[in-house]
């Protein structure tokens, strides 16, 4: 029992009131669980922990600002009341000390005063509290305000641990990006490696080959395979988009055209005699088309250049499936493009397919390239285009073999400015120099 012998008459009055009349007790689920009372009025304290104690709360009390901040550091306080005129720490000072504790939540700070010049309120507010509360205190405004403060805090919470989801989820993220990027750091290695040699003499042709992936990985491939003495088969292909689903499909397609194994490179064939010779290329097409359509259960399509050369005779017998023309320079530096279009493989199966034959002599190359050569865009984002290829050839065409295509990749880095491709670049240099055999 309060010993009111201690109460001056006005708090006598007001807690009168309030054992007569007391506000319904607070949510079992709030968030204010501990509150600490800061007064150097010993009955103050006792009138309003006996509030607090009635509506539940776990009530902390210190008879100054210094005693206040002990409990601080030792107890979670979720809410303080604090008379403002305090001897020695104030509890304007007290409230800036509060203010720069280490917490891991928000406190909600209400200032008890008899002060009404709103300057002093303002610089209340300027220094951290939330909320003041006139004295006497009634309870019913008292567990308003507590009951503001704890709408305030729940909002806290909330956002601290939505803030604390975000992190945990972001650190994941990152961990698994970190992952993955290891992982394609490694693809890309293998990707590399399934162009197992980039340049190869084959006495009268020179093959010279570029694989350049926008990113870790890509979708375009380019590559050769054998076919017997005086033969060998040279592929150009850009798969559909880009990343790990379009270097999964590039990975299988170089299955198929490996120079390894010529019994499973659906490229070559058997003749009568039993000798493997190469397979018409739009029929090799027709069979991809097939494939990609009924037995890979894909959104994804891919152009192709497939062609066969004869290192004897000079002859060229190619397909072209929506990949980009080839570039046909002669030996007296004449230009031209050759093909016209095709469809892509993987798209329709009505797809018609047709063989080109061209007949190079010596001191001709032709250039096989994806079209992240002549879709390079500058600065101004011009692209590159068939008349900006033939020039960039043109400029470096003293130059041969894998000399030619590192330069050619390099002049292509200028025009874009070192600004990094889009897409990715890959291209065949196919030189021939040697007279022809009949």
């Amino acid at each position: 029992m309060i010993e009111w012998i201690e109460l001056d008459r006005e708090t006598r009055v007001a807690v009168a009131h309030n054992h007569i009349k007391q506000p319904s007790p607070v949510p079992e689920n709030g968030v204010v669980h501990s509150v600490l009372v800061v007064d150097d009025s010993r009955a103050q304290r006792r009138i309003l922990s006996s509030y607090l104690s009635r509506w539940g709360y776990l009530v902390h009390e210190a008879g100054s600002g210094d005693e206040a901040l002990k409990i601080c550091a030792t107890e979670n306080i979720d809410l303080v009341v604090s008379d403002w005129m305090m001897p020695g720490m104030t509890g304007l000072e007290f409230c800036e000390a509060f203010r720069n504790l280490d917490r891991t939540h928000y406190g909600y700070f209400i200032l008890l005063t008899s002060k009404s010049d709103k300057a002093e309120v303002a610089r209340g507010l300027d220094v951290g509290a939330d909320d003041f509360l006139t004295k006497p205190v009634a309870g019913d405004e008292l567990l308003a305000r507590i009951r503001a403060g704890e709408r305030i805090l729940r909002v806290e919470r909330e956002l601290t641990e939505k803030n604390r989801l975000i992190s945990t989820t972001l650190q994941e993220i990152s961990d698994l990006y970190d992952s993955v990027d290891r992982d394609l750091v490694e693809a890309r290695k293998l990707q590399q490696s399934l162009v197992r040699e980039r340049f190869r003499d084959f006495g009268t042709a020179q093959l010279s080959l570029i694989l350049h992936p926008c990113g870790h990985v890509g979708g375009d491939l380019v590559g050769f395979f054998p076919i017997g003495d005086d033969s060998f088969g040279v592929f150009s292909l850009d798969v559909s988009g880009h990343g790990i689903a379009s270097a999964l499909m590039t990975a299988r397609l170089a299955a198929y055209l490996t120079g390894s194994t010529p019994e499973q490179n659906i490229a070559i064939e058997r003749g009568d005699d039993g000798v493997l010779v190469g397979m018409r290329p739009s029929l090799v097409a027709e069979k991809l088309n097939r494939l990609m359509l009924e037995e890979m259960e894909t959104d994804l399509y891919f152009t192709m250049l497939l062609g066969h050369f004869n290192t004897a005779s000079g002859v060229l017998d190619f397909v072209q499936c929506g990949h980009p023309h080839p570039l046909l320079q002669r030996a007296d530096g004449g230009t031209d493009f050759l093909g016209a279009g095709g469809m892509p493989i993987g798209l329709f199966a009505e797809a018609q397919f047709e063989d080109i034959r061209v007949d190079l002599g010596a001191g001709d190359r032709v250039l096989f390239y994806s079209d992240g050569v002549t879709e390079c865009p500058d600065p101004e984002g011009k692209m590159l285009g068939e008349d900006g290829l033939i020039d960039q050839f043109t400029a470096i065409s003293g130059r041969s073999g894998k000399e030619f295509l590192d330069t050619f990749l390099w002049t292509l880095a200028s025009y874009n400015k070192d600004q990094g491709f889009d897409d990715d670049v890959s291209a065949i240099l196919l030189e021939f120099d040697g007279e022809k055999r009949v």
